[in-house]
């Protein structure tokens, strides 16, 4: 009521700050399967729903019980969720997350590297996590261009991705011109404002 919407980027850091995540981090899983698994029950069409996990979630011993947990209570299988982690929780918390990551890949749930490129990930730590698929960073993708070298990274971005048996993600893509593009260059699937804007649970 004082200040208006609170960006995330102005409030994650202080939640992380004050010890908040990990509630937090099953409060948005919780949500985001039981809505799922509502869509589903009303007859829509069944879809993957992406959920980020923070770095600090991985301190946490509880969070390789909590998915299967909360798996159990909302009904939804594990197909349809997809678990996004920054390259940060590779980087500062690496054997805690090879850990909690083959737990989740073996119950079927797709695992994908968040915000990929903004930092400097191991690419022989990357090789041995249960990755499914590299999200290319939106600054690499919004002001691609043939002429220029982030088309180079993005191409080497997508290379890596597919000698890794992985899924190569474009994020912050906003127009058909883009998404035509990007196919060019082999990338897999897509996430923007061109597919759709934020929407509310409710149709």
């Amino acid at each position: 009521p004082e200040m208006g919407l609170v960006a995330p980027s102005e409030f994650l850091p202080l939640a992380a700050k004050m010890g908040l995540m990990p509630a937090l981090g099953e409060w948005v899983l919780t949500s985001a399967c039981a809505q799922n698994k509502a869509w589903q029950d009303r007859g829509l069409p069944a879809l993957r729903m992406a959920v980020n996990l923070s770095a600090s979630q991985f301190r946490d011993a509880k969070l390789s019980t909590l998915i299967p947990r909360v798996l159990a209570e909302t009904g939804l299988e594990a197909r349809w969720l997809e678990l996004e982690l920054a390259e940060a929780a590779i980087i500062e918390h690496l054997d805690e997350v090879a850990e909690v990551l083959e737990a989740v890949a073996k119950l079927g749930i797709r695992i994908s590297v968040d915000d990929f490129g903004t930092r400097h990930t191991n690419l022989t730590a990357l090789r041995r996590l249960p990755v499914h698929a590299l999200n290319i960073d939106r600054c690499f993708i919004a002001e691609l261009d043939p002429s220029r070298s982030e088309s180079a990274l993005v191409t080497a971005i997508i290379g890596l991705a597919h000698n890794l048996g992985m899924v190569a993600v474009a994020e912050g893509v906003e127009s058909y011109a883009l998404a035509e593009f990007l196919r060019q260059l082999l990338c897999d699937e897509v996430q923007g404002y061109l597919i759709s804007r934020p929407l509310s649970a409710v149709v």
